[in-house]
């Protein structure tokens, strides 16, 4: 069992840091949260945006098509996801696509996926699709040219550090063994940060002992393998989470269980983990780049001004016996008090372009 690797591995080598422990009960190749079962659904784990309703694909699906028009129709055109779930909002998307002529032949799509469970439920998903689909395990790998790049909920699972405020310092939390009982993890402090503390967002620096703050070596490495791409190709890349627009304190770790939160560090491997992305934090490690960047905007005024109510319409019209189901698909998705404040959407891109659909320049 991963927690009794873990154990091992403390009881051996003393605490490790909070992504080590969600690297292996996320990741682990056999036992893994990721790589054992398929876990989004009313029925399962989660449930993420694209299963709520069939027109956040297809309004994703419009924003690759404009960005494909705002890069010059490039032929051909790299369009990737970056933790495609089930593989839903990509059918909804490529759905949508076959309104803009040239783009579905001009399309070489790449689904960036460590879980063989879900690549087998993407493969059957897309298969009516007629989609050219291929499987890549990293981003640095997908073939050289113009791209596309997509990512619904992939940056708040990525493993991330945290850090305690004490006597003044920043000091890593770790995961140990309770002293008491051996066979519980527990939080404990570990040593002074030293250089990576620069890691910390500056107006977090400064915070009161006994803050928490998290750092985010995963978002980074993202962005790294994006200006790396873009900085000879290009390029643009979207990505929507959960999160706030400006750096904060405290802990968002949590896990999720059939749709309920249970303790983090309980049973590692059988639940969820994820934890807020530092949308500000994300940005400026962009600009740092030399990326474009656009945003944060929140999810719900996104959705509405890429035309989802008049999508909504015309389901609504096709079907009216779903009229009100799709109308409250569109407010779980749109309003503030639902997804559509919580969840916030970033561009990055290849600087010349077009500013991206749904963002503006303010």
């Amino acid at each position: 069992m991963i927690a009794d690797r873990l154990r091992e591995r403390i009881a051996e080598s003393g605490p490790i840091s909070v992504a080590a422990f969600m690297t292996q009960a996320l990741f682990d190749p056999s036992e893994g949260f990721y790589a054992t079962k398929d876990p989004i659904g009313a029925g399962a784990d989660f449930i993420t945006a694209p299963e709520i309703s069939q027109m956040f694909g297809e309004l994703v699906g419009l924003w690759i098509a404009q960005s494909w028009l705002d890069m010059g129709k490039p032929d051909p055109v790299q369009v990737v996801e970056l933790g495609p779930g089930r593989g839903t909002m990509m059918s909804d998307a490529l759905r949508a696509c076959r309104a803009v002529p040239g783009l579905l032949p001009a399309m070489q799509v790449t689904l960036i996926e460590a879980s063989a469970a879900l690549k087998a439920v993407q493969a059957q998903t897309l298969g009516p699709s007629g989609a050219q689909i291929r499987w890549i395990d990293r981003l640095e790998n997908v073939p050289a040219g113009p791209a596309i790049i997509v990512g619904n909920e992939f940056l708040d699972c990525l493993p991330l550090r945290q850090a305690i405020r004490h006597a003044g310092r920043w000091h890593e939390r770790l995961v140990g063994l309770d002293e008491n009982d051996a066979n519980e993890f527990v939080f404990v402090l570990g040593p002074p940060l030293g250089v990576d503390e620069a890691l910390i967002p500056e107006r977090l620096r400064e915070a009161p002992d006994n803050s928490l703050v998290e750092l985010r070596p995963g978002d980074r490495q993202v962005v790294d393998q994006l200006a790396a791409r873009f900085a000879t190709q290009p390029g643009r890349a979207l990505l929507i989470d959960y999160g706030p627009a400006h750096s904060e304190a405290g802990d968002t770790l949590q896990a999720i269980r059939a749709h309920q939160k249970v303790p983090p560090l309980q049973d590692p491997g059988t639940a969820d983990l994820t934890a807020r992305v530092d949308f500000e934090s994300l940005i400026t490690a962009a600009r740092e780049h030399g990326l474009t960047s656009w945003g944060p905007v929140e999810q719900g005024p996104f959705l509405l001004n890429l035309g989802m109510e008049a999508r909504a319409a015309v389901l609504s019209q096709a079907s009216p016996g779903q009229r009100s189901v799709i109308a409250r698909q569109v407010w779980r998705l749109t309003d503030e008090e639902q997804m559509g404040s919580l969840f916030k959407l970033v561009c990055l891109d290849s600087p010349g372009l077009a500013i991206p659909p749904g963002f503006s320049a303010d």
